[in-house]
């Protein structure tokens, strides 16, 4: 039994080391038969080709290869340590692979993970040079094998100044020189510590690295720009002192010349391309080298409107506030394809050179835009569009501060609907205080519209008068998805990606979900529909295409700063929202038309929205909207229908507490919010209302951004521009309309 075991254990021996010869000289064989093939002539990287919505019109492009070659000895010596502390700490000592990333990257396969990427600096540069981007086996092997004989046959000098002088650092900039240039505006040879350590940060991963991505970039960049200067302390590249000295903050970055592609209005939309495909699943090579040919939803004559209509009125309102008051007042255009989700035209700004804010995706107060969520809240609760509310003065319970309508107006009872053609923000807060969670159904009522939850939204009674900052592009799709009669389609401005060859990568999803039950959104539409025809919005109603919307002007003490007019057809949904200063909270009064007795929304917005869509809707078919429904009144009953005729009463009003005004925080680096997954929900049936006879609107006048004293004058007739008939009296107030 024992010389079994003994014969056993030696064929076992005998086994393994024929295997292990065998393998030795497999892999002998394949690494004699593999030699440093040509670069590859995808090494060249190519140019992505964007286009409007036609796909003939060129709207620009993204990264024609920018790269200067330099020697290794134009390097300055900092790149050249900062780039080995970042991506391959032993360059100097491995022989083109790292024998520890090996075992890892096969570890980590072993479980089930992923192919992992090349780890070594040889290797990232054969990768570049030789070979394609694809996760294989195959390409892994080759990859080792060649390193090995690039670490043998290439001198380590040659080896990483070919890499500094291919991999991307973003912004459209291959290598080194076109990187000290994007970033610092200096020529490579000129670059200091710091500065070298922030590109060789960068080049991991150039868009989450990139300073101008706002705040959370610079975050993690910082953490790797300190990860960077470790390395290259413990390398000995730099001293203790200056260790501490560099890693305290990122150096300064100075305004650069961007590309000229980035240049005038289009650079927005280009940006906007870019960010959205990168969510949808591409890498930044593919984009910014990858011949990709990109279709976007722009429209070139919508957009064309839009730009020159935004420019308009931004030079007209600013003439009224003195020599260069245009300079300070920010007009953007948001407009959306209702069915669809596409995004037709977007004005923001006029030189992204000059300034990458765009203001129509910045969000801001929306004051009374915001109300539609309330009527939307209120139907799915048990009121109509008859239910009777409290137009007067009132303080709610447990509040010490009354709720008060523009200029104090007194309305008495009046319905739903007539609050909200006339903006009545008593009634609005009244329903709020009736409703079980009532603030909670609003927030949800606007999530289920595509509106994402952002700063200012606050769960109280107040939220119908609008303090939640919402951007244009967001109230833009909200509307579109009470238009599109309760079915929201996330909006996106890329329609269709293909390859150099032309096949097709990607396509964007319309399809929408039923978030807003049907009836409900008939009904809203019926009472914003009156809102042009009866109530603030009427210096649109001359468009002639049926239009619904609603007028929004946010007050903070007695300064005007936002004002909106957000309204559709059937086709189109288009929001326009004005504010003026460096950070969007500066008054707009001194930009009121003379004879305006206020920067309203049904002013100069209401004016910018009908002329642009005069452009944007020709020969565009006039569609009625659905009939409404009468939601509580008929058919299906949504919540407590005995609701149809309470009110609060209203108590003595007491006096106004003079008020501090509330700051509004500084607008960040516009970045799209993430949308929430609005809420499935069953389509039925809803109300109509009998218009009231429009009377001046009015809005709050208390000690908080949501309702805010306003100046006791009555508002005199509007001016009539030419061609747009200006507002009736009355039109928004302060956190009101």
């Amino acid at each position: 039994m024992g010389r079994f075991f003994k014969n056993l254990a030696f064929t076992t021996l005998v086994l393994v080391l024929v295997l292990a010869i065998a393998a030795g000289v497999g892999a002998i064989v394949f690494y004699n038969r593999t030699n440093l093939p040509d670069p590859n002539k995808d090494f060249q990287t190519n140019t992505s080709f964007i286009y409007f919505n036609d796909s003939k019109t060129k709207l620009g492009s993204l990264s024609v290869q920018n790269r200067q070659t330099i020697s290794y000895e134009q390097m300055p010596k900092s790149i050249k340590e900062a780039a080995i502390s970042a991506e391959n700490r032993s360059f100097w000592e491995d022989q083109g692979i790292s024998i520890g990333g090996i075992v890892r990257a096969a570890w980590t396969i072993a479980r089930g993970g992923e192919m992992q990427g090349g780890s070594t600096i040889t290797q990232q540069y054969i990768k570049i040079l030789y070979l394609s981007q694809d996760r294989t086996m195959q390409r892994k092997l080759k990859e080792l094998v060649l390193a090995v004989k690039m670490g043998k046959q290439v001198p380590k000098e040659d080896i990483l100044a070919g890499y500094l002088n291919t991999i991307y650092f973003g912004r459209g900039a291959y290598g080194i020189q076109a990187a000290a240039k994007s970033y610092f505006n200096v020529d490579a040879s000129k670059l200091t510590v710091p500065q070298s350590a922030v590109l060789a940060s960068i080049l991991n991963n150039p868009t989450l690295f990139d300073p101008s991505g706002g705040a959370k970039a610079r975050e993690r960049l910082l953490n790797r720009y300190r990860y960077v200067l470790d390395g290259m302390l413990e390398a000995g590249n730099i001293t203790q002192a200056e260790h501490d000295e560099y890693s305290r903050k990122l150096p300064a970055f100075p305004e650069v010349p961007i590309n000229n592609r980035w240049g005038g209005t289009n650079g927005y939309l280009l940006k906007m391309v870019q960010n959205e495909l990168l969510d949808d699943g591409f890498t930044d090579s593919q984009i910014n080298g990858g011949g990709l040919k990109v279709t976007t939803t722009f429209d070139p004559a919508a957009q064309k409107a839009a730009v020159a209509t935004g420019q308009k009125y931004k030079k007209l309102a600013g003439s009224n506030a003195g020599k260069n008051g245009a300079k300070n007042l920010h007009p953007a255009i948001a407009s959306v394809k209702v069915g669809t989700g596409e995004v037709l035209a977007l004005y923001g700004g006029d030189d992204y050179i000059t300034s990458t804010r765009s203001w129509a995706l910045q969000a801001r107060p929306a004051a009374s835009t915001f109300k539609t969520y309330s009527v939307i809240a209120g139907m799915r609760n048990g009121f109509s569009l008859k239910s009777k509310l409290n137009g007067d003065t009132f303080t709610p319970q447990g509040d010490s501060v009354p709720i008060r309508n523009e200029f104090s107006e007194q309305y008495g009872d009046v319905t739903l609907q007539k609050a909200t053609e006339d903006s009545i923000n008593t009634a609005f807060v009244d329903m709020m205080t009736q409703i079980d969670n009532g603030p909670q159904a609003m927030l949800k009522a606007a999530n289920d519209a595509g509106v994402p939850k952002g700063s200012g939204w606050d769960l109280n009674n107040r939220m119908p008068l609008g303090v939640a900052e919402v951007s244009p592009l967001d109230q833009a799709t909200g509307y579109a998805t009470i238009a599109n009669e309760g079915k929201y389609v996330p909006s996106h401005v890329v329609a269709k990606v293909t390859d150099s060859s032309g096949k097709t990568l990607y396509t964007a999803k319309t399809t929408g979900k039923q978030t807003i039950q049907k009836d409900i959104a008939h009904d809203t539409t019926y009472a914003l529909e009156n809102v042009v025809n009866e109530g603030t919005g009427s210096a649109v109603s001359n468009l002639g295409y049926p239009v619904a919307g609603k007028t929004g002007t946010n007050g903070v003490k007695d300064d005007i700063t936002s004002a909106w007019f957000v309204a559709y057809t059937r086709q189109i949904s288009t929001a326009v929202m004005y504010v003026a200063g460096d950070s969007g909270n500066a008054d707009l009064d001194p930009y009121a038309a003379p004879g305006d007795s206020t920067f309203f929304g049904g002013t100069y917005p209401a004016r910018t929205w009908a002329s642009y869509m005069k452009v944007a809707m020709k020969g565009l078919p006039s569609q009625d909207f659905p009939k409404p429904d009468k939601v509580n009144l008929s058919g299906k009953h949504y919540g407590n229908t005995q609701r149809e005729t309470l009110r609060t009463p209203t108590p003595t009003p007491t006096p106004t507490p003079s008020e501090t005004r509330t700051p509004t925080p500084e607008p960040t680096q516009p970045s799209t919010p993430s949308r929430p997954e609005p809420t499935q929900t069953s389509s039925e049936p809803e109300p109509t209302d009998t218009p009231s006879q429009p009377e001046p609107t009015d809005t709050p006048s208390q000690p908080e951004p949501t309702d805010t004293p306003r100046r006791p004058l009555p508002s005199p007739p509007k001016p009539t521009l030419p061609g747009i008939p200006g507002p009736s009296d009355g039109d928004d107030g302060a956190t009101g309309q």
